[in-house]
């Protein structure tokens, strides 16, 4: 029998990086800080979707104007997103989150009250701005704040409310729409900032990368305009069209200042604002992919489900983010339990279970859809798609900030950020232009008999067929006939596009997905710290 007996329990606080690690108490509220600034955030993304019309009368605006400042807002984000990320690593994490906070909260403050288009348009833009400064540094406090044992489930909590954030934020802001006015929207994200601005100087650590190099100005630069640019393409493009010259301008921009950053990136190496020769490592490769796709998907689901419930079943705004809720719900509670199944069968079989889920899912609803079956036609689909999202998107997250040393956390989620709006920008883009294809095609040889005039408006789109009805005389019913189905093979021409991309994804996951490896790339810079320590 051994005669080792286990000694009293250590009084010495537990060192993470060589710094105490804040003691478990302390970790939630951490956990609870960056929660609440992210969900101002990603409330702001959504939020003034729904009151399109009601700024549309206020200030006299067009459609365009209308959706650029919706647009500017997620525009100044993505293309900010690196650059302030890595200002958080090496000037202060803690301090570029309540400098962000600030500015996004008298930001959104001011959009509140904007009396005038221009008021609007540069509140959403400075709004951006702090977005870009608190949303990477949220997940970066995390991996350099929780134990290894820890962390997976932390950021199963973050991608949760990253994720189905978007949803609740959209049911929250109708509701005030519904109930109040416009201009009451911005009274969420500036509450939620308030708190978290208390909470953060109360909870959460100051940490920063101490660096042997200068900082990467001209690749934070060049990353700027490359991201400006392609977010531009894809955002402008459905509006504008994909060959005017402001379209094609946009994408040569970004073309060539992309390719210029992965040069200067390669030339510079480890002083590089970000090292892209880490792209040859599975878990980065697999885990930016991943986001990129199953965002994409997600985003452009939600293009073709707010026109089927509202314009299809004719419900209301409010009734229809209300009948997304149990979507974002399974997303939310799949994303915190994700991390466990990854411990226990790994991040590839986790993701490729996740994958396949979500691409069954959009499978169901694209078999199963019908004016007919309304909601619950799709509502299986809508379950499992949530579900495989939440168990794709936890482990997607933690392979990217996990091929990325602890010193370069506010680049990792930043980069894991960056690829959530690309991924968003070309899911609306692409399968936004699918929907309308395959709509325009569909109602043609429905509209034999209708009115010219009345008929041209329905090829347009479904809200617009509905809204010309009354002109086509005892056609009416026909027309909103025809348009409803109509929309419908549209429909599934979008969904079934996005069960190939996740079809493609699937087999690219399990041929290339992250291995199990002893040690990532940041557990082995921890290792080395803690050697030295």
């Amino acid at each position: 029998m051994s005669t080792n007996q286990p000694g009293p329990p250590s009084t010495e606080p537990s060192v993470l990086h060589g710094e105490a690690v804040p003691d478990a108490r302390r970790r939630r509220t951490i956990l609870i800080t960056v929660c609440v600034a992210l969900m101002a955030v990603i409330a702001s993304v959504s939020g003034l979707n729904v009151a399109q019309p009601d700024l549309a009368v206020t200030f006299g605006a067009s459609q365009r104007t209308i959706l650029w400042m919706i647009n500017i807002y997620t525009l100044s984000l993505a293309a900010l997103l690196l650059p302030l990320g890595a200002i958080g690593d090496r000037f202060g994490r803690r301090t570029v989150l309540l400098a962000g906070l600030a500015v996004f909260g008298i930001a959104s403050a001011a959009a509140g009250l904007a009396p005038s288009t221009e008021v609007m348009l540069a509140a959403r833009l400075f709004s951006g701005v702090g977005a870009a400064m608190i949303m990477p540094i949220t997940l970066a406090v995390i991996t350099s704040t929780f134990p290894k044992e820890e962390r997976g489930q932390a950021i199963g909590v973050w991608t949760g409310v990253a994720g189905g954030g978007g949803v609740l934020g959209m049911f929250l802001s109708a509701a005030l729409v519904d109930v109040a006015d416009w201009r009451w929207l911005f009274v969420l994200p500036v509450a939620l900032v308030a708190v978290a601005l208390v909470l953060t100087l109360r909870s959460v650590p100051d940490s920063r990368e101490r660096a042997g190099h200068p900082f990467d100005t001209v690749g934070a630069l060049t990353s700027v305009v490359a991201v400006a640019g392609l977010i531009f393409v894809l955002q402008e493009g459905p509006e504008r069209g994909w060959t005017a010259p402001m379209t094609l301008l946009g994408l040569v921009v970004g073309v060539v200042a992309a390719g210029a950053f992965v040069v200067r990136e390669l030339r510079l190496g480890d002083a590089a604002l970000l090292d892209v020769r880490l792209f040859g490592e599975r878990s980065l490769a697999a885990g930016s992919v991943t986001l990129l796709a199953v965002f994409g998907v997600q985003a452009g689901i939600f293009v073709v489900l707010f026109p089927f419930l509202q314009a299809v079943l004719g419900w209301s705004g409010l009734l229809s983010t209300l009948a997304l809720m149990p979507m974002a719900v399974l997303m939310m509670a799949a994303s915190g339990l994700a991390a466990q199944l990854a411990a226990r069968i790994g991040a590839r079989a986790t993701m490729a279970t996740g994958i396949a889920l979500a691409g069954s899912g959009l499978a169901l609803m694209a078999a199963v859809v019908s004016v007919d079956g309304g909601y619950l036609s799709v509502l299986p689909g809508m379950l499992a798609m949530g579900i495989g999202m939440g168990l794709s998107m936890t482990p997607s997250t933690e392979a990217i900030t996990g091929s990325l040393p602890r010193a370069r956390q506010g680049v990792a989620s930043a980069l894991n950020d960056v690829t959530r709006e690309f991924g968003t920008a070309l899911g609306v883009a692409l399968l936004g232009a699918l929907l309308a294809s395959g709509y325009r095609d569909a109602i043609d040889s429905r509209l034999t008999g209708v009115p010219q005039a009345p008929a041209d408006t329905a090829r347009e789109g479904v809200a617009n067929a509905l809204d010309a009805a009354h002109r086509a005389g005892p056609r009416a019913q026909e027309m909103i006939h025809a348009a409803r189905e109509s929309f419908v093979d549209g429909w599934q021409h979008a969904m079934w596009a996005g069960v190939a991309v996740m079809a493609a994804l699937f087999l690219l996951v399990v041929v290339r997905g992250p291995r199990r490896p002893t040690r990532t790339p940041a557990e082995a810079t921890e290792s080395a710290e803690a050697t030295a320590v």
